[in-house]
């Protein structure tokens, strides 16, 4: 504060900061509060890598071997600190039985789902975001129910909460939102830029169905764009710690650049019919429009068997060698073979 700044100047200059900081003095001095956010999708989608950019921390990558655990904190000027519960599934769809541990009574009620898919395979997308989807939905639903017994309330404030972005939304009686935030990453935009733009074009739409209906926010991103690395950093803080999201001016529907659609701002007359393949119109019998759509999108994009293939060994993975239990586990794998050449 300068000699001539008066009191008022001074809390003018202290509301602007606060405004900059996407915070309020009621936000401040709430007491600390804890998050969780579940990061599952394509295999060497960058989920790792993700999470690696928004904790600011500079280190390599690694496989996710299953189900892997770490946290951030965010320190606030009343010295509380909040904490995000961070879980990524790895492998793929193999084991999407895992989000079970992420999603459960305790975590439900401040979760989100981030789910990362890879531009770069068409043919692998439409099968992994059906079959994560279905899990964590299956285990978000059972979670709710059974918190709901505990503190009855819970399930019609978290739904209220997943509808409210469509209270007087046109597609309001068509959609169908998850019951927890959710956020679709596109990954390796970078790649996909130099795909056929009628096989951009079918991609986008696609992706921008799945999104609306099921109530998520939409964006492009790749680990060689730093503007794309900053929108997904944003959106993970505001899932994390109720930071704001990133702006809606910003919003991009072009299938020719990198999109980014915020939850509820799309609408399926701009989205426009499922891109069905010539001389298949007669074949599709479709159920309802997220069975009409994927029909379309597999016709385009025929998808690789989810048949789950065996993983690589963990105990020998370099990353997790520990000298002593390696020794043991080499001297009783040495026993075992001598006792087999015996019987």
């Amino acid at each position: 504060m300068s000699k001539g700044d008066s009191i008022w100047d001074l809390a003018i200059e202290t509301v602007h900061q606060q405004e900059k900081d996407g915070k309020d003095g009621q936000q401040e001095n709430r007491p600390a509060e804890e998050s969780s956010v579940l990061l599952m999708g394509s295999k060497t989608s960058a989920k790792t890598s993700i999470i690696l950019r928004f904790l600011d921390r500079d280190e390599a990558a690694k496989p996710t071997t299953a189900l892997e655990f770490t946290f951030g904190r965010r320190a606030r000027n009343n010295l509380a600190k909040d904490v995000v519960n961070i879980w990524e599934l790895g492998g793929g769809t193999f084991l999407s039985r895992l989000v079970d541990t992420a999603i459960n009574v305790n975590s439900v009620r401040q979760l989100a789902v981030i789910l990362v898919l890879d531009l770069s395979r068409p043919d692998d997308l439409w099968v992994t975001m059906e079959t994560l989807l279905k899990q964590a939905r299956a285990a978000a639903d059972r979670s709710i129910a059974e918190l709901d017994k505990l503190q009855p309330g819970v399930k019609q404030a978290l739904r209220k909460k997943a509808w409210e972005k469509y209270d007087e939304h046109p597609d309001k009686d068509m959609v169908d939102p998850f019951p927890v935030p959710l956020v679709i990453i596109a990954g390796k935009y970078d790649v996909f830029q130099d795909f056929d733009s009628e096989k951009r074009k079918i991609i986008c739409k696609t992706l921008r169905f799945v999104a609306h209906n099921y109530g998520a926010s939409l964006l492009f991103f790749s680990l060689k764009m730093k503007q794309l690395i900053d929108r997904g950093r944003v959106m993970i803080n505001h899932l994390s710690f109720g930071a704001a999201a990133p702006q809606l001016k910003s919003m991009q529907l072009e299938h020719n650049k990198p999109i980014y659609i915020p939850a509820g701002a799309d609408a399926f007359q701009q989205i426009g019919p499922p891109p069905l393949p010539e001389g298949n119109v007669g074949t599709m019998s479709a159920r309802n429009p997220v069975e009409l759509w994927k029909q379309a999108f597999t016709g385009h994009f025929p998808q690789v068997s989810a048949v789950p293939t065996v993983q690589d060994d963990p105990a020998k993975d370099p990353q997790y060698a520990e000298s002593s239990i390696d020794a043991m586990r080499q001297q009783k794998d040495e026993e075992l073979e001598r006792y087999r050449k015996k019987c």
